[in-house]
Order: structure tokens, then C-alpha cells, then sequence
């Protein structure tokens, strides 16, 4: 664990009194939003991918390894080159990548709208622009990385529904954008919330969201996590 972690971590313990109001604001608020207008239907046939951005990847990781369908979830790097593809060098915020994760999924049980569905209601605060509650810059911005024209058609529809709608008290900021590569983040980021369930962090940012997954979503909810498998160690 590189010393930006550790800092992290560091820091998380020193802020944690300040961070549990915060933090139990932002769980009373997620709720089950409206499902997709517009949404590939299911259908048996190759894996997916999706890639999206919602802060901090161990959270976003976390929540669709508990996802039915999902067959794995990558945490990484999109929107940069591969060089400075590096947890060191992308927190800085000058890389142009964000902390994303990469998702696999089976068409034929899961859509990529209930993707995003999920990703609105319990995964991140798609208002909040750069950041995601206490970790802000560039790298922690909302996006969705879209692989091909349906998936754009979907995401940019879903979000003009969600802001017609006025689900959210403010205009969501999510960026809707073609993946120019992805690049899988180091080793000991892969399944970080399985691996470390009691880091302040954790408990207080991302184990809440697995709760709200299985609370607002449970015909998607898996209590067995699929973890991440044949990951290239960096």
C-alpha cells in the first residue's frame, strides 16, 4: 500500500467524528428512482461492458460485486493515457482520468439501465460536481463511459428523464462520454472493500451502500461478492 493510501487512511481516522453526519444524511437520501424510459431489453447473448465513475472506486467496486448479473467489476482508470494510468499520478487530478470501474455483465439478467438505475439511486450523489462526498477533484467525478451508440442513447436519455423529473434537488452533472481506454487500477485496489470491511472509510462511505443496495434493490442483490479474478498486478 503506496503512502497516498495510508494517508488516506490517516485521515479518514482523524475525520471520522466530523464525516458520520455527513455520511448518515447521504444514506437517509438514497431512494429507489424511477426505472429507465428508454433501456436495451435483456436478452441471452456475449458479456457486456459499462464503465462508470461515482468517486472513490473501492465504493462503486464494491456495490455491483453484490450486483446479480454482474459477472466482474474492475476498478481503474478512464479518461487519461495509459502512462500516467497510476493511483499516484491520477490523484493528482492533472491526469485527466477518473477512478472507474469497469463492469461485465450477462444481457440476459441485468440491463444497462437497471445498471444506471442502480448507479443513480445508491451508488454516488450524481449533483455533486468533482467529488464524491469527502474525496474531491476531477478524479472523483461522475461519469459514464458509453462503448457504443445504444449505450450513449441510454445514459443521455435517463439522465434528461431524471432531471425532468426533478428527482434530484439540483441538476445532475454526470459527464456522458465515449471510453477512450481503460486501464485496471493496482493490485491491492481490487475487491478493497471485501478485503478491509473495518477501514473507517469503508464503513462509513461505502458499507452503507451495500446496504442500500439490498434494501431499495433486492431482486438484484447477491450476498456473495464475485470478486475480481486474473487482474494484471501493477
Amino acid at each position: 500500500m503506496n503512502n497516498r493510501t495510508t494517508f488516506r487512511m490517516l485521515a479518514v481516522l482523524l475525520l471520522a467524528a466530523a464525516w458520520v453526519p455527513w455520511h448518515a444524511h447521504a444514506a437517509e437520501r438514497a431512494v429507489m428512482i424511477a426505472t429507465p424510459a428508454v433501456d436495451d431489453p435483456k436478452a441471452a447473448g456475449s458479456a457486456q461492458t459499462l464503465v462508470l465513475s461515482g468517486g472513490c472506486f473501492w465504493g462503486v467496486q464494491g456495490v455491483y460485486e453484490h450486483v446479480r448479473g454482474v459477472r466482474r467489476a474492475i476498478a481503474g482508470y478512464a479518461g487519461g493515457g495509459l502512462n500516467t494510468a497510476h493511483y499516484d499520478q491520477v490523484g493528482t487530478g492533472r491526469t485527466g482520468h477518473a477512478e472507474s470501474v469497469q463492469i461485465s455483465f450477462d444481457p440476459a439478467q441485468i440491463s444497462v439501465g437497471e445498471l444506471l438505475q442502480i448507479f443513480f439511486s445508491v451508488v454516488q450523489d450524481p449533483t455533486q460536481l468533482n467529488g464524491q462526498g469527502p474525496d474531491t477533484g476531477p478524479q472523483y467525478r461522475s461519469e459514464i463511459w458509453y462503448g457504443n451508440a445504444t449505450q450513449k442513447q441510454i445514459a443521455e436519455a435517463y439522465i434528461a428523464q431524471l432531471d425532468q423529473s426533478h428527482v434530484f434537488r439540483k441538476p445532475i452533472v454526470t459527464r456522458v462520454d465515449a471510453l477512450p481506454g481503460f486501464f485496471p487500477a493496482e493490485g491491492y485496489h481490487q475487491d478493497f472493500l471485501v478485503h478491509n470491511p473495518t477501514y473507517p472509510y469503508i464503513v462509513y462511505n461505502d458499507l452503507p451502500k451495500i446496504e442500500n443496495l439490498k434494501r431499495l434493490f433486492p431482486a438484484y442483490y447477491v450476498p456473495q461478492p464475485t470478486l475480481v479474478s486474473n487482474v494484471i498486478s501493477r
